[in-house]
């Protein structure tokens, strides 16, 4: 029994440890860019030691591939959240919750501008196929059949780069209305020319 407690206890320990590296880490990536935050104010912010840091992470860039990973699964869990309804009802809904859930601090810069000179462009794929890209795919899925001369994964990917563009603009300055009715009607266009 004892020894299941002080398992438990090192897993919530070891568990702590890498929450707080990843806060730390993501609090200087967002104030300071990925270039110029080095790991001895990663480790200095988090409370913890070198070794502690390197036991959970190999090094800077494996540090930030989990910060991206973690922050792009709570991007697609608030799309996921946003609600429920039609198909095209939860494809609008989930647009604008992806355009929210990029405003959240530093995440457009983590994820979209500093993401594929960090990790390169096939690592970025990749954990967008597994996020974001994936619930745009599900939800095209359910309201466009499938089309000859129409690959699905084309439209996503260029969608995807779309809904992207527009979280940049609003990161920038552009208005948020403007861009969620410019993604609504975009995929409204796309749908109506299905065939029925």
């Amino acid at each position: 029994m004892q020894e299941t407690k002080q398992r438990r206890s090192n897993a919530d320990r070891r568990s702590s440890t890498r929450k707080r590296v990843l806060e730390a880490a993501k609090t200087l990536f967002i104030a300071k860019g990925y270039a110029a935050t080095g790991t001895p104010e990663i480790v200095a912010q988090a409370g913890v030691t070198r070794g502690a840091l390197y036991h959970h992470f190999e090094d800077k860039r494996a540090l930030y591939l989990a910060l991206v990973e973690a922050e792009s699964a709570a991007v697609a869990a608030e799309i996921e959240g946003a609600g429920s309804g039609t198909p095209i009802a939860m494809l609008h809904t989930g647009a604008s919750a992806y355009l929210r859930a990029m405003q959240r601090e530093g995440r457009t810069r983590l994820l979209l501008i500093e993401a594929p000179a960090v990790l390169g462009f096939e690592t970025v794929d990749a954990i967008d196929a597994r996020h974001g890209r994936r619930t745009l795919l599900e939800g095209l899925q359910a309201v466009m059949p499938p089309s000859p001369g129409l690959s699905l994964i084309a439209v996503v990917n260029v969608l995807s780069a779309a809904f992207d563009r527009a979280a940049i603009a609003i990161a920038a300055g552009g208005d948020f209305s403007d861009y969620d009715t410019a993604l609504r009607r975009l995929i409204d266009g796309l749908v109506a020319r299905q065939p029925v």
